[in-house]
């Protein structure tokens, strides 16, 4: 419990530093650009690919739990168009993110910490932390909503694909799903998810990175550990957002 209170109060330090005013807004802007390419455009492929198959594995999987003539076949785009914009799209996007997006930010500050490029920033006046971690956060929560959306879009289209290409359900029954009772709002809580969850995924290995000690070796367990923890942080903040906003 010590090492826990120790070391949110440093992270909750870091983040003041963080947050202070930058010195030159020119620069932090021209690296927002940049760690927006970095964070979010660079993880586009593979959130399009995963997010096509599992809107195609949801179709399925719905179909074939359907076993009554009871509940019709637009069930099925419902279904997929719920579970795709509640919960897959924000937050397993956010868990994949976490394990790539989060080892690059931990390895990257862990790396500068080590090779003592942040002590010759803070040599020459320069407030380290806000200069390399502020940017990053901020761009990937100007990005990661939109990654979310693109997510959403790509996994109804790839249930989309099945109803095409198979009889599970007829097009027409799978649109008529997808379209019924649609809520802006779940789009929304979605987004606000995301945006939250971008935060953790930044300034958590962020703070690993940063206080990063030792040889390389130390770097790697700082990148695990920052993968490791924004995960675990991820799911909780699901958790008490949904008990918040949904119920």
């Amino acid at each position: 419990m010590g090492g826990f209170v120790f070391h949110l109060g440093k992270y909750i330090l870091l983040l003041v530093r963080v947050f202070s005013k930058p010195e030159k807004f020119s620069i932090y802007r021209r690296r927002f650009f940049d760690e927006m390419v970095s964070l979010g455009l660079d993880s586009l492929g593979i959130i399009a690919v995963i997010s096509i198959f599992m809107g195609a594995v949801i179709t399925i999987q719905t179909s074939a739990n359907i076993d009554s003539v009871l509940i019709p076949s637009y069930t099925i785009g419902f279904t997929t168009r719920q579970s795709t914009i509640l919960e897959f799209s924000p937050t397993i996007m956010a868990l994949i993110l976490a394990g790539k997006v989060g080892s690059n930010v931990a390895s990257e500050i862990g790396t500068m910490r080590i090779t003592e490029q942040i002590d010759a920033l803070e040599i020459m006046g320069v407030n380290s932390s806000s200069f390399l971690i502020l940017p990053k956060i901020i761009a990937a929560i100007f990005i990661n909503p939109f990654l979310t959306i693109i997510s959403m879009f790509v996994s109804i289209g790839g249930g989309y694909v099945i109803a095409m290409t198979t009889d599970i359900v007829s097009v027409e029954d799978y649109v008529y799903g997808i379209q019924l009772d649609f809520k802006l709002f779940h789009v929304v809580y979605a987004l606000v998810k995301s945006a939250i969850f971008a935060f953790l995924i930044t300034s958590i290995p962020a703070y690993q990175g940063y206080h990063a000690s030792g040889g390389a070796l130390e770097v790697g367990k700082a990148s695990t550990r920052g993968v490791v923890y924004s995960s675990i942080l991820i799911l909780i903040a699901n958790y008490f957002i949904t008990q918040l906003i949904l119920i």
